[in-house]
């Protein structure tokens, strides 16, 4: 562990492994908080960019014609696609003013779709050279029908992955 006093941004990255891009993902769920906040350690350690991912699943119109033509409700897709986009950017505008407020270099990525293909689309994007994921998220149904994502990444990631220990 650094002392203190030689902790400032570089400081404790060897060039060889110096991280300048550092990619995390976040739900915005305690245990992505985690992951998150060891990413911005290590982005404020190296000095390196953070950049905050945040993926959601806008509801398509083919969905909202079929539940209409079952007799189901009748939802208003594009609202409801705003609302989710303004959540998710939310979600992106928290962590980033920690982040800030930490001293990090920070952009946020608010994303439409799969959070594997946002992590590894933003990724690639950024030419990222670290991706920051936690080890646990969705749990129940949700975690079933979505897949494990950590797991998903680590077998497509770009560039050096990181997986956070986000169980303590």
């Amino acid at each position: 562990m650094l002392k203190p006093a030689l902790v400032r941004a570089g400081a404790g990255c060897d060039d060889r492994v110096m991280y300048k891009t550092i990619v995390v993902g976040t739900d915005g769920s305690d245990t992505a908080g985690i992951a998150v906040r060891h990413a911005m350690g290590l982005a404020k350690l190296c000095g390196a960019t953070l950049h905050i991912v945040h993926a959601y699943q806008p509801v398509a119109m083919s969905a909202a014609v079929m539940a209409a033509g079952t007799g189901g409700a009748v939802v208003d897709y594009e609202r409801l696609n705003e609302s989710m986009a303004g959540a998710a950017q939310s979600v992106c505008d928290e962590v980033t003013a920690s982040a800030v407020t930490e001293g990090v270099s920070v952009e946020a990525h608010a994303v439409a779709g799969d959070p594997c293909d946002a992590l590894i689309g933003v990724a690639n994007a950024v030419d990222a050279d670290l991706l920051v994921v936690g080890n646990r998220g969705m749990t129940g149904m949700k975690r079933f029908m979505l897949g494990n994502v950590s797991n998903r990444i680590s077998h497509h990631a770009p560039c050096t992955l990181l997986i956070v220990d986000t169980t303590h």
